[in-house]
């Protein structure tokens, strides 16, 4: 049985992914670099560091550092996710549901440390966590499965009794090199990615999480 169950944050409980571009864009073009969309795929499930540092390369600028940079997409994110920040479908049903059924909540996530609270307080999910981590404080973010490792360890949960929820493919390369059991949940224009087929569970809405996500195999 599973005992713990560790979500990922942006694209998996909060649609904030529009968020992320729209300050990228934002951010890096005021500093003269051209911010394409096809580039920008590339940065989707980066740190927010490793953002500015692949910007950086793709056209170097003067003036802020790129820590700088990145503090400042960090930023406008924040605004972003105060401003319009909700939650994806069938958030609060999963999270209910698995508080009933006494299972361990824990987050994992390549988000700076300091959106955390903020997104669960807007979200109005923070009660239902109790444990959150960020690459952040890791070595190496995702796909690295530091912050995964991380988690459960602070849940008290060996990674095999781990089932981790997560949007992307990067998340997911994460969560299964830590050994944990996984649930990808997708993007509608992301759903039938044929690297998905990895995932031990596929759902279109975290609204379809039930008990057989949780039975060990």
């Amino acid at each position: 049985m599973i005992e713990a169950v560790i979500f990922d944050m942006d694209g998996t409980l909060i649609d904030s992914e529009p968020m992320w571009q729209q300050a990228e864009k934002q951010v890096f073009t005021s500093l003269g670099v051209d911010v394409t969309d096809d580039l920008a795929a590339n940065t989707a499930s980066m740190t927010t560091i490793g953002a500015a540092e692949f910007w950086y390369q793709q056209s170097p600028w003067n003036g802020p550092s790129i820590s700088q940079a990145a503090d400042n997409v960090v930023s406008c994110v924040a605004e972003l996710i105060l401003q319009k920040g909700k939650a994806l479908s069938g958030v609060h049903e999963a999270l209910a549901y698995l508080s009933e059924k006494q299972i361990k909540i824990g987050l994992a996530t390549n988000a700076p440390e300091r959106l955390i609270p903020m997104v669960l307080n807007v979200l109005n999910i923070a009660h239902y966590f109790s444990v959150c981590c960020s690459s952040e404080d890791e070595l190496s973010g995702k796909p690295s499965p530091d912050v995964y490792l991380s988690a459960a360890a602070k849940l008290n949960v060996t990674p095999e009794k781990c089932l981790a929820v997560e949007d992307s493919v990067t998340g997911l390369l994460a969560a299964k090199a830590a050994n944990m059991r996984t649930l990808a949940v997708p993007s509608s224009a992301q759903f039938n990615c044929v690297q998905f087929a990895q995932a031990d569970f596929k759902l279109a809405s975290l609204a379809g999480l039930t008990s057989r996500h949780l039975i060990g195999a």
